[in-house]
């Protein structure tokens, strides 16, 4: 079995900042990383986009890659800025771009 490749993060948040921009929803997602029960996802969202609240899995965390976004837990707002990392509780939650953005989200599922 061959060694997987590492992933250029900065060059997934170009493709996937394009492809957002070019997306009547505003948002693109890649599935980097799914290996048993950890995936981890990029996510574009263009400025004013969102995800709404849903489900959490097990276990995630937020990176904000780029841009500045807002979590949202339980009523309860969360403002992250690139570079930072947020756990995600295991409650409904919801993600809203203030402006161009792009996360790592690492979730954890059954």
């Amino acid at each position: 079995m061959s060694e997987p490749e590492p992933v250029d993060l900065n060059l997934l948040a170009d493709e996937h900042s394009a492809k957002a921009a070019a997306n009547p929803h505003g948002r693109s997602a890649h599935l980097l990383l799914h290996d048993s029960v950890l995936r981890q996802t990029v996510i574009a969202l263009r400025a004013e986009a969102s995800l709404d609240e849903h489900n959490a899995p097990v276990a995630a965390s937020l990176q904000v890659l780029r841009g500045r976004v807002s979590l949202t837990v339980a009523g309860r707002r969360h403002e992250l800025t690139a570079g930072q990392l947020h756990p995600i509780p295991q409650e409904r939650h919801g993600l809203l771009a203030h402006v161009d953005s792009v996360v790592l989200l690492t979730a954890v599922t059954n």
